[in-house]
C-alpha cells in the first residue's frame, strides 16, 4: 500500500503492523458487523468498557457492502490463528510456542476435540460465531465424524456457570482456572488446573 501511495484512514503514509492486523481481523471488511463490542458502564460519566461477555453481542451478516469476500476473510483468520501457535527459530525453522495462551481468542487455546485430539477453530457461519474441530475443517467430516460444532455463546455460557463468579463470563478467571475443555458428541469435559473435572451435557440443536 505504501508503494501505491495509499494512506491510512488517519492520513499517514506509513502502515504499521498493528493497523494492518486490525484490518485483517475486522469483520466489517467482509460486510458484517458485531454490535455491542463495547458498552457504557456508567452513563453519568460516560465510561465505556470492552464487552467480554458482560452484555449480549449481536452479529449482523451482510450489513453493508463487503471489501473482501467472506471466504478470503475466514481463511485469513485461520492462517493467523495457525501462525500464532508457532515461533520462528534460527535457520528458518519453526516450533510450537511454549506459551499456553498465544492466540487471539481464549477458546482457541482451550477447546479440544474429544474424538481426534485436535484443537478447535473459530468460524463465522450464517451469521453465527461457532467453533469446529480443525481436523474436520481441513480434511472433511468423514475424518472426524463425531466432533460437534459448538456455538461460541453457548460455550461461554457454560464456562460462566461452571467457573466464573455469579455466572458472569470473565476471561481472566477462566484463564487461571481452566486447563482445557474437551468436546465430545454428547458432553463436554472441563478440566480445571486443580485437577478436578466437570461434565456438562452438550447443547440441544
Amino acid at each position: 500500500m505504501e508503494s501505491q501511495g495509499i494512506r491510512t484512514v488517519t492520513g499517514k503514509e506509513l502502515w504499521d503492523a498493528k493497523t494492518i492486523q486490525r484490518m485483517l481481523t475486522n469483520e466489517k471488511y467482509k460486510g458484517d458487523t458485531i454490535l455491542q463490542k463495547t458498552f457504557t458502564e456508567d452513563f453519568m460519566i460516560g465510561k465505556k468498557s470492552k464487552n467480554i461477555g458482560q452484555r449480549n453481542q449481536y452479529y449482523v451478516k451482510d450489513s453493508h457492502p463487503a471489501i473482501v469476500s467472506a471466504e478470503i476473510f475466514d481463511k485469513v483468520q485461520e492462517e493467523m490463528d495457525k501462525r500464532a501457535r508457532f515461533v520462528s527459530k534460527e535457520y528458518g525453522t519453526v516450533e510450537t510456542s511454549g506459551i499456553k495462551y498465544n492466540g487471539k481468542y481464549l477458546l482457541g487455546n482451550l477447546l479440544v476435540c474429544g474424538d481426534c485430539g485436535a484443537s478447535y477453530r473459530r468460524r463465522t457461519e450464517r451469521g453465527k460465531v461457532v467453533w469446529r474441530c480443525a481436523t474436520r475443517i481441513e480434511k472433511g467430516k468423514e475424518t472426524c465424524p463425531h466432533s460437534p460444532t459448538v456455538d461460541e455463546g453457548w460455550v461461554q455460557g457454560v464456562l460462566s456457570e461452571a467457573i466464573c463468579h455469579k455466572g458472569i463470563y470473565d476471561e481472566g478467571i477462566i484463564r487461571n482456572e481452566v486447563d482445557k475443555v474437551q468436546i465430545f458428541d454428547t458432553i463436554i469435559l472441563i478440566f480445571r488446573n486443580n485437577g478436578s473435572q466437570k461434565k456438562v451435557l452438550f447443547q440441544d440443536d
